[in-house]
Protein backbone atom coordinates (compact mmCIF):
# COMPACT_ATOMS: atom_id res chain seq x y z
CA UNK A 1 0.00 0.00 0.00
CA UNK A 2 1.26 3.45 -0.88
CA UNK A 3 1.28 5.99 1.95
CA UNK A 4 -1.57 8.48 1.75
CA UNK A 5 0.28 11.42 3.32
CA UNK A 6 3.87 12.52 3.92
CA UNK A 7 5.02 14.13 7.17
CA UNK A 8 8.11 16.37 7.04
CA UNK A 9 10.31 17.51 9.89
CA UNK A 10 11.78 20.97 9.24
CA UNK A 11 15.25 21.29 10.82
CA UNK A 12 18.01 19.41 8.97
CA UNK A 13 15.36 17.97 6.60
CA UNK A 14 13.74 20.86 4.69
CA UNK A 15 15.94 23.58 6.18
CA UNK A 16 19.44 23.39 7.54
CA UNK A 17 20.09 25.63 10.54
CA UNK A 18 23.01 26.87 12.61
CA UNK A 19 22.55 28.81 15.85
CA UNK A 20 26.13 30.01 15.64
CA UNK A 21 24.93 32.39 12.89
CA UNK A 22 22.61 34.06 15.41
CA UNK A 23 25.31 34.02 18.07
CA UNK A 24 27.81 35.78 15.80
CA UNK A 25 25.22 38.42 14.91
CA UNK A 26 24.44 39.02 18.59
CA UNK A 27 28.10 39.48 19.62
CA UNK A 28 28.01 43.19 18.73
CA UNK A 29 25.17 43.62 21.24
CA UNK A 30 26.46 41.41 24.08
CA UNK A 31 29.50 41.32 26.35
CA UNK A 32 29.78 37.53 25.78
CA UNK A 33 31.67 35.65 23.07
CA UNK A 34 29.79 33.89 20.27
CA UNK A 35 30.23 30.41 21.71
CA UNK A 36 28.75 31.41 25.06
CA UNK A 37 25.78 33.00 23.31
CA UNK A 38 25.27 29.91 21.15
CA UNK A 39 25.20 27.67 24.22
CA UNK A 40 22.45 29.84 25.71
CA UNK A 41 20.34 29.34 22.58
CA UNK A 42 21.08 26.00 20.95
CA UNK A 43 19.13 23.03 22.40
CA UNK A 44 19.22 24.68 25.83
CA UNK A 45 16.66 24.26 28.62
CA UNK A 46 15.54 27.80 27.80
CA UNK A 47 14.90 26.89 24.16
CA UNK A 48 13.05 23.73 25.24
CA UNK A 49 10.70 25.81 27.37
CA UNK A 50 10.08 28.19 24.48
CA UNK A 51 9.50 25.41 21.96
CA UNK A 52 6.98 23.65 24.20
CA UNK A 53 4.97 26.84 24.65
CA UNK A 54 5.90 27.24 28.32
CA UNK A 55 7.33 30.68 27.51
CA UNK A 56 5.83 33.36 25.28
CA UNK A 57 8.12 35.08 22.81
CA UNK A 58 8.30 38.11 25.10
CA UNK A 59 9.21 35.93 28.10
CA UNK A 60 11.79 34.00 26.07
CA UNK A 61 13.39 37.24 24.93
CA UNK A 62 13.60 38.56 28.49
CA UNK A 63 15.22 35.32 29.66
CA UNK A 64 17.72 35.40 26.77
CA UNK A 65 18.46 39.05 27.49
CA UNK A 66 19.19 38.20 31.12
CA UNK A 67 21.37 35.20 30.20
CA UNK A 68 23.40 36.95 27.49
CA UNK A 69 23.10 40.62 28.55
CA UNK A 70 21.85 41.39 25.04
CA UNK A 71 21.47 45.15 24.62
CA UNK A 72 19.06 45.24 21.66
CA UNK A 73 15.27 45.29 21.51
CA UNK A 74 12.93 42.41 20.69
CA UNK A 75 12.66 43.32 16.99
CA UNK A 76 16.42 43.11 16.52
CA UNK A 77 16.62 39.87 18.47
CA UNK A 78 13.82 38.33 16.36
CA UNK A 79 15.74 39.11 13.18
CA UNK A 80 19.01 37.67 14.48
CA UNK A 81 17.49 34.63 16.17
CA UNK A 82 15.47 33.62 13.10
CA UNK A 83 18.00 34.22 10.34
CA UNK A 84 19.74 30.84 10.73
CA UNK A 85 18.06 28.73 8.03
CA UNK A 86 19.17 27.54 4.59
CA UNK A 87 16.91 25.47 2.29
CA UNK A 88 17.89 21.88 1.54
CA UNK A 89 16.96 22.12 -2.12
CA UNK A 90 16.58 18.43 -2.92
CA UNK A 91 14.02 17.93 -0.12
CA UNK A 92 12.18 21.15 -0.98
CA UNK A 93 11.92 19.80 -4.55
CA UNK A 94 10.77 16.42 -3.22
CA UNK A 95 7.94 18.19 -1.44
CA UNK A 96 7.04 20.07 -4.61
CA UNK A 97 7.01 16.83 -6.62
CA UNK A 98 4.73 15.15 -4.08
CA UNK A 99 2.33 18.07 -4.08
CA UNK A 100 2.28 18.04 -7.90
CA UNK A 101 1.07 14.43 -7.66
CA UNK A 102 -1.69 15.38 -5.25
CA UNK A 103 -0.07 13.83 -2.16
CA UNK A 104 -1.10 15.58 1.09
CA UNK A 105 1.93 16.82 3.03
CA UNK A 106 2.31 17.98 6.62
CA UNK A 107 4.89 19.85 8.70
CA UNK A 108 5.72 18.22 12.05
CA UNK A 109 8.36 20.10 14.00
CA UNK A 110 9.87 21.00 17.35
CA UNK A 111 10.05 24.73 16.75
CA UNK A 112 9.04 28.17 17.97
CA UNK A 113 6.96 31.21 17.05
CA UNK A 114 9.91 33.36 15.93
CA UNK A 115 11.26 30.66 13.60
CA UNK A 116 7.86 29.86 12.09
CA UNK A 117 7.11 33.52 11.43
CA UNK A 118 10.45 33.84 9.64
CA UNK A 119 9.85 30.69 7.57
CA UNK A 120 6.42 31.91 6.48
CA UNK A 121 7.91 35.22 5.32
CA UNK A 122 11.15 33.92 3.81
CA UNK A 123 10.40 30.53 2.23
CA UNK A 124 7.40 30.33 -0.14
CA UNK A 125 7.28 26.52 0.01
CA UNK A 126 6.40 26.68 3.71
CA UNK A 127 2.83 27.80 2.95
CA UNK A 128 2.19 24.84 0.64
CA UNK A 129 1.56 22.09 3.20
CA UNK A 130 -1.82 20.60 4.03
CA UNK A 131 -1.32 21.24 7.74
CA UNK A 132 1.13 21.98 10.54
CA UNK A 133 1.80 20.34 13.92
CA UNK A 134 4.21 22.60 15.81
CA UNK A 135 5.56 21.90 19.27
CA UNK A 136 5.07 25.40 20.66
CA UNK A 137 1.39 25.26 19.72
CA UNK A 138 0.86 21.68 20.92
CA UNK A 139 2.59 22.09 24.28
CA UNK A 140 4.68 18.97 23.63
CA UNK A 141 7.80 17.99 21.73
CA UNK A 142 8.83 14.98 19.71
CA UNK A 143 9.27 12.19 20.69
CA UNK A 144 6.38 12.60 23.17
CA UNK A 145 3.41 10.49 21.98
CA UNK A 146 0.81 13.25 22.31
CA UNK A 147 2.34 15.34 19.54
CA UNK A 148 2.28 12.35 17.17
CA UNK A 149 -1.38 11.97 18.02
CA UNK A 150 -1.80 15.55 16.82
CA UNK A 151 -0.52 14.59 13.37
CA UNK A 152 -2.98 11.70 13.21
CA UNK A 153 -5.89 13.93 14.22
CA UNK A 154 -4.94 16.62 11.72
CA UNK A 155 -4.38 14.28 8.79
CA UNK A 156 -7.04 11.70 9.57
CA UNK A 157 -4.41 9.07 8.74
CA UNK A 158 -2.93 6.26 10.83
CA UNK A 159 -0.14 3.71 10.75
CA UNK A 160 1.32 2.90 7.35
CA UNK A 161 -0.88 5.53 5.71
CA UNK A 162 1.72 8.05 6.94
CA UNK A 163 5.25 8.36 5.57
CA UNK A 164 7.46 10.31 7.98
CA UNK A 165 10.85 11.98 7.34
CA UNK A 166 12.97 13.10 10.31
CA UNK A 167 16.69 13.41 11.02
CA UNK A 168 16.59 12.42 14.70
CA UNK A 169 16.59 8.66 15.40
CA UNK A 170 14.48 8.95 18.56
CA UNK A 171 11.77 10.83 16.67
CA UNK A 172 11.81 8.32 13.82
CA UNK A 173 11.56 5.45 16.32
CA UNK A 174 8.52 7.04 17.98
CA UNK A 175 6.78 7.31 14.61
CA UNK A 176 7.68 3.75 13.66
CA UNK A 177 6.28 2.54 16.99
CA UNK A 178 2.91 3.93 15.90
CA UNK A 179 3.12 1.98 12.64
CA UNK A 180 4.12 4.99 10.53
CA UNK A 181 6.45 4.31 7.61
CA UNK A 182 9.41 6.24 8.97
CA UNK A 183 12.56 7.26 7.10
CA UNK A 184 15.62 8.35 9.07
CA UNK A 185 16.84 11.27 6.98
CA UNK A 186 20.63 11.38 6.76
CA UNK A 187 21.29 12.30 3.15
CA UNK A 188 18.95 14.02 0.71
CA UNK A 189 19.64 11.64 -2.18
CA UNK A 190 19.00 8.60 0.01
CA UNK A 191 15.76 10.09 1.32
CA UNK A 192 14.47 10.91 -2.17
CA UNK A 193 15.25 7.36 -3.28
CA UNK A 194 13.50 5.90 -0.22
CA UNK A 195 10.39 7.96 -1.00
CA UNK A 196 10.59 6.90 -4.64
CA UNK A 197 10.51 3.25 -3.58
CA UNK A 198 7.13 3.80 -1.91
CA UNK A 199 5.62 4.55 -5.34
CA UNK A 200 4.54 8.06 -4.41
CA UNK A 201 6.64 9.68 -7.14
CA UNK A 202 5.47 7.37 -9.92
CA UNK A 203 2.94 8.40 -12.55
Amino acid sequence: MRPRGVVFDIGKVLLDFDYSIAARAMVAHCPLDADSIRRALDQSTLLHEYETGALSTADFFERVRTATRFRGELGLFREMFANIFTPIDAIVKLHSDLRARGVPTYIFSNTNEIAVGHMRRRFPFFSQFQGYVLSFEEGAMKPQPRIYEGVERLSGLRGAELLYLDDRPENVAAGAARGWRAIHHIDAAQTVEAVRKTGLLAG
